[in-house]
């Protein structure tokens, strides 16, 4: 029963502090890593469809037990929408970001044929030669890292290359999601060495990989969040 204390203004105030309380509650909560190229991509397809979601930056050696319950993989990014339904491939939290929120095209553009084929090499071949080139220790009986480089030119590189020399962007003229699937995986490779990256034939690659260094998506996708605290993103 409320009092004299709880009517009128005080009421009113203690029903919109608790409706906030809701509406933080209902967001979508992403379990993230600021590096991981995987997170990263969703990160950026959430902020592009204007999706607003709280976060929860992990340490990677001491992952969240909560979301070991939710998606038992143990990598990130994993989405825990408002009803409890779980998303934890990124490109699917990506087709899920962008739907019904897409009035750009961003999405629908990413669908053709070479924007998947790349999306394919990508995530398959290109990363299997990433992880070779960046981490050699993982199997130092095995460890060929220019060979892994080599084939990273070869598999991805080189075609995308090719189809960025006619074209701005994956889609064309316009941004598209297959340039936010593919960007963050270009960016990891090349830092493994800035230098030959750089001397190496692909001006077409550097350009575009150059916007989306510079871009404000980008900035804001990588904000630093303090590891452990639920925080609106």
């Amino acid at each position: 029963m409320l009092t004299e204390t709880t009517t009128g203004e005080g009421a009113r105030g203690m029903f919109s502090s608790a409706m906030h309380e809701q509406q933080r509650v209902r967001l979508p909560l992403l379990f993230t890593y600021r590096r991981c190229p995987y997170a990263m991509r969703a990160r950026m397809a959430l902020l592009q469809a204007g999706v607003a979601f709280d976060a929860h930056e992990i340490a990677l050696r001491d992952k969240p037990s909560e979301m070991l319950r939710l998606s038992p993989k143990g990598t990130v990014p994993v989405l825990v929408l408002p009803d409890q339904h779980v998303v934890d491939q990124s490109l699917e939290i990506m087709g899920w970001a962008f739907d019904g929120r897409d009035p750009g095209g961003w999405w629908d553009r990413a669908q053709s044929d070479p924007c998947k084929e790349l999306v394919a090499l990508n995530d398959g071949p290109f990363k299997q030669h990433l992880d070779g080139y960046k981490y050699p220790g993982r199997d130092p009986l095995r460890a060929q890292p220019q060979a892994h480089r080599d084939g990273a030119v070869a598999c991805l590189l080189q075609p995308l290359d090719a189809l960025l020399s006619s074209q701005r962007f994956l889609g064309g003229s316009e941004p598209c999601a297959a340039d936010l699937a593919i960007f963050p995986f270009v960016r990891q490779y090349r830092g493994v060495d800035v230098s030959w990256f750089d001397g190496q034939d692909l001006q077409a690659t550097r350009r575009w990989l150059g916007h989306w260094l510079e871009s404000e998506l980008f900035q804001r996708c990588m904000r630093k969040l303090a590891t452990g605290p639920t925080q609106r993103f």
